[in-house]
């Protein structure tokens, strides 16, 4: 369970990877100039200069600072960051089993960015202990990742930040344009199959579906992620059942709902496997997954028009 967590997790629970990088070329060096940012758990970072040697804690946050053409200043990176391929050389320094804090401080950063949720705070307050500035990154909505852009950028002193952000949230807008107003869809979201485990409206997922004009059909619960029943998801009736593997390749998690016929999303055909790595990593890829999720559920919605 924990190692599906870095691959992608569904538990957790954007083709953003800059010219320089994926040509294998490094990125110009940044101008020296200070920043200061908020992060995401409201703690403000401050660096003198852009940082020279960035340790990443999540295979999203590597893909994102590749993205900014910070690529080449990233020392460290967490197990499963291969986001741009580049990126699969480097050492890790963290897997679901923790971090290896030995090694990142010998890797002498003066940047850590870790994954909020992805650690318990003890092993967050150790990577503090380091004495080096701790961003720590957990987007709860879509547009907080362009934030993360933003903020990222800022640190990293990258000139591409708010022309990237800028793209994203113009993309956002005409995804929320060309499905608002559409009848809503009942969405279950699984992200685990054994047992059961689903996300709350809490979590930027939930937002995606909202975009299509969907709604969780859990979103009441209380935790970010919550286990659930077959008898509750049978209540609910969802039209559209979703799961998330990688490279978006059906692996059977959704099959088990095919022995409930009398589900709308059965009926349907409406089983809907997302690419993990776009969905869950909160970069500007999630709206490949959306897009892509808007269109099977605007299946759905017409389906169920027609029956009427």
């Amino acid at each position: 369970m924990a190692a599906a967590r870095w691959r992608g997790s569904r538990v957790l629970a954007a083709a953003l990877v800059g010219t320089l990088a994926c040509a294998g070329m490094a990125a110009p060096m940044p101008q020296a100039r200070a920043a200061s940012v908020i992060d995401d758990a409201g703690g403000t970072v401050t660096l003198a200069r852009p940082a020279q040697r960035i340790v990443s804690l999540s295979p999203g946050i590597t893909e994102l600072l590749f993205g900014l053409g910070a690529g080449d200043r990233v020392v460290g990176v967490s197990d499963y960051s291969d986001t741009p391929p580049a990126a699969r050389a480097l050492p890790r320094v963290s897997r679901a089993q923790g971090i290896d804090l030995e090694r990142i401080a010998a890797l002498a950063p003066d940047l850590i960015v870790a994954w909020g949720s992805g650690y318990s705070p003890a092993l967050l307050d150790a990577l503090r202990q380091l004495g080096v500035p701790v961003y720590i990154h957990e987007p709860r909505t879509l547009e907080s990742i362009a934030t993360s852009i933003e903020r990222l950028g800022a640190l990293a002193g990258s000139d591409t930040a708010a022309p990237q952000a800028q793209r994203f949230r113009a993309r956002l807008a005409a995804l929320r344009e060309r499905y608002a107003g559409r009848a809503p869809v009942r969405i279950f979201y699984q992200v685990w199959s054994k047992p059961i485990m689903t996300l709350s409206g809490k979590h930027v997922v939930s937002e995606v579906l909202r975009v299509c004009g969907g709604r969780n059909v859990f979103e009441d619960l209380a935790p970010l992620v919550a286990t659930v029943d077959v008898e509750s998801v049978l209540a609910a009736r969802p039209q559209v059942i979703v799961s998330a593997e990688p490279g978006g390749v059906d692996a059977g998690a959704l099959a088990p709902w095919r022995r409930y016929p009398q589900l709308p999303a059965v009926a349907a055909g409406a089983l809907v496997t997302l690419d993990a790595d776009e969905i869950d990593r909160a970069t500007t890829r999630i709206l490949d997954a959306a897009a892509s999720l808007c269109e099977q559920v605007e299946r759905a919605r017409s389906a169920t028009a027609a029956a009427r």
